[in-house]
């Protein structure tokens, strides 16, 4: 939109489109805390329904009796309010309960979808991990998903420092050394490549820079991609390595050399080398 006006105290125009942008930026921020307050508001109001069934559980008689309360409660709930006041979200709402029973200590910055993700783990400290990383990272629910489904958790618990990891979580993962960057192993499913297939370097490589918003969530936090084949001059010899990145955190290129089959020592001096 490219709207103007006039002065009132003579015949200049002003090009109004910078007020329209502030106006229309304000607009969306205000429309933004409204949806956040209501998705928060809701996630209040699921904590108080899975407050109010585990309440209505301990003290019934038995399992079927239990069943019962339940059904009869979505029912009617489910009448008036919808299908997210079922039997089976119902039960999401007291597990919900079960793992955050006190509401001044749930994190208002994430969604009742972020929740729902969350509550599939039951071990306490893993919870606890991805809570503070998709807050920090900024996870949108699906993201979130992916790396629970891909156990980022069970994957940085190997590395040789399980303590500090451990410790880590409680406040997000915040890397202190490079190769803490670092994950082991790395999982690549979003390349759609088959396992048990004979596939060449270079089919790998298209699979990953072909999804290279994928590729870089999984490297881990702070990588940027560089570039592909890029040639790096060792000494008296120049060497073209598959994919180059650079880390932000760990101000430092890392370089990734593709390799199908076995590893030999003949690689890891190559790659020694121009590291």
């Amino acid at each position: 939109m490219n709207s103007i006006t006039k002065k009132s105290n003579d015949n200049e125009l002003i090009d109004i489109e910078p007020i329209y942008v502030d106006i229309r930026n304000k607009i969306i921020e205000a429309r933004s805390k409204v949806l956040k307050h209501i998705d928060s508001t809701m996630v209040e109001v699921y904590w108080y329904v899975g407050k109010i069934t585990d309440e209505l559980l301990d003290a019934s008689s038995g399992a079927s009796y239990g069943k019962q309360i339940v059904d009869s409660l979505a029912n009617k709930l489910t009448s008036e309010f919808g299908s997210g006041f079922s039997a089976v979200s119902i039960r999401r709402m007291r597990r919900f309960y079960e793992y955050f029973p006190i509401w001044s200590a749930v994190p208002t910055e994430l969604s009742w979808s972020h929740f729902q993700e969350v509550i599939r783990i039951s071990r306490e400290e893993e919870r606890t991990f991805y809570l503070n990383e998709a807050i920090k990272s900024n996870w949108g629910y699906r993201e979130l998903g992916r790396q629970i489904n891909t156990k980022l958790f069970d994957r940085l618990l190997i590395s040789p420092d399980k303590e500090e990891i451990l410790e880590l979580s409680k406040n997000g993962l915040i890397p202190k050394q490079p190769e803490d960057l670092l994950k082991t192993p790395y999982i690549f499913e979003f390349t759609g490549l088959k396992e048990n297939k004979k596939y060449l370097e270079t089919d790998l490589e298209k699979a990953l820079l072909s999804h290279l918003t994928e590729f870089l969530l999984e490297l881990g936090t702070g990588f940027g991609y560089f570039g592909s084949q890029q040639r790096i001059k060792v000494g008296e010899e120049y060497y073209y390595p598959d994919l180059v990145f650079y880390n932000r955190l760990a101000r430092c290129f890392v370089i990734i050399d593709l390799k199908i089959g076995k590893l030999t020592h003949q690689d890891i001096r190559t790659n020694a080398d121009v590291c």
